[in-house]
């Protein structure tokens, strides 16, 4: 379990979609002392090899570094905060569970997300789903002045689940907050140590990436800042081995990677996926791949950057992402950096030009 505690800094670390700042800091603690690392102006962190010469082509490996959460609108009068989501949410999921509010001194205060009690509903009202402007984030303040002088509430706070990472070593399964997508911006730095030393065909440089859950913004700038030949986006996707009919699971838990052929923003390019899938089963990585209906990732901004570039998508499943707690298992995380790290040392300008 050589890299369960960088993923668990990873999970644990408060980071909404624009407010990075905490998983920036977790990457740069673990990053090798060897590695060149930077970042620009929207928290976009690059991590390049030292074994890089600027000839060779080069390999992007994405991951992004935001989770889904909230953000405060306004203080009510009663000291409860009203809110907005920040990224993709079921609303149905977003009530009676703890949440961390970041106060005006950079610390976090711990809140309650609260919908009216039934005693208080009417029948209509008990017979949907509130919506989010019908919430409150409950800190425990009685009144606005008590919210903002004594809890350091501000508007436009930004609000994380309160959630802390565990690990069940027996059942090899991982529970905790912002899988989406900070297993992959683990599966970067993973993938860097595991190639450290060697000598390649490729320069490679990783990248977390600000804003996916908003957009894929961030990935708009890395990929032009990066200017990559080739790329790997990293991406914790939703598993569907819970929701779906046996014949339609296309993403279990213990069954290894996940790479997508379609999703809404990107049909993956075909002889780059049939070279990774053709790969996996040679090495007998176990993966999985899948048709996706909904979803995309920040292969959709890299893709169709500078003159066009082949990106695959090596998805990590999580069971319930966007949602409060997640379900993956280190087995699947290794089989990722594993795949990524044979493609790499394969690669060349011959390879990557038959893409």
């Amino acid at each position: 379990m050589k890299h369960l505690d960088m993923i668990r800094d990873f999970s644990n670390a408060n980071g909404v979609s624009g407010f990075e700042d905490e998983v920036v800091s977790v990457a740069r603690k673990y990053a090798d002392p060897s590695y060149e690392v930077s970042e620009d102006c929207l928290r976009n962190l690059y991590i390049r090899r030292p074994e890089n010469n600027g000839k060779r082509p080069v390999v992007q490996l994405d991951g992004h570094s935001d989770e889904v959460g909230f953000m405060v609108q306004a203080i009510k009068p009663n000291g409860t905060l009203q809110f907005i989501t920040i990224g993709g949410w079921v609303y149905t999921n977003i009530p009676a569970h703890k949440v961390r509010v970041k106060s005006a001194d950079g610390s976090y205060v711990p809140g309650i997300v609260a919908a009216k009690p039934p005693h208080f509903m009417s029948a209509a009202e008990a017979g949907r789903v509130p919506d989010v402007s019908e919430m409150a984030i409950d800190i425990g303040a009685a009144s606005v002045e008590e919210a903002h002088d004594d809890f350091g509430i501000r508007m436009a706070a930004p609000v994380v689940p309160d959630v802390d990472f565990t690990y069940d070593e027996k059942h090899d399964l991982m529970m905790g907050k912002a899988f989406d997508c900070r297993l992959g911006c683990a599966a970067i730095l993973a993938t860097l140590d595991t190639l450290k030393g060697e000598e390649l065909h490729v320069d490679v440089v990783g990248a977390m990436s600000v804003q996916e859950e908003v957009g894929v913004r961030g990935a708009k700038v890395t990929a032009n800042t990066v200017k990559p030949d080739i790329a790997i986006v990293f991406e914790g996707c939703p598993a569907d081995d819970t929701v779906q009919p046996g014949y339609l699971i296309q993403t279990a838990l213990k069954k290894g990677p996940m790479l997508r052929h379609i999703d809404t923003g990107m049909i993956t390019n075909p002889r780059y996926q049939k070279y990774a899938l053709d790969l996996a089963r040679e090495l007998n990585i176990p993966v999985q791949e899948s048709v996706r209906t909904g979803g995309s990732t920040n292969g959709a901004s890299i893709h169709l950057s500078n003159e066009g570039v082949p990106v695959i998508v090596i998805g990590l499943p999580v069971r319930y992402i966007h949602s409060h707690y997640g379900i993956a298992t280190y087995q699947d995380f290794e089989n990722a950096v594993k795949l990524a790290s044979e493609i790499i040392r394969r690669l060349n300008g011959d390879v990557i030009g038959g893409f």
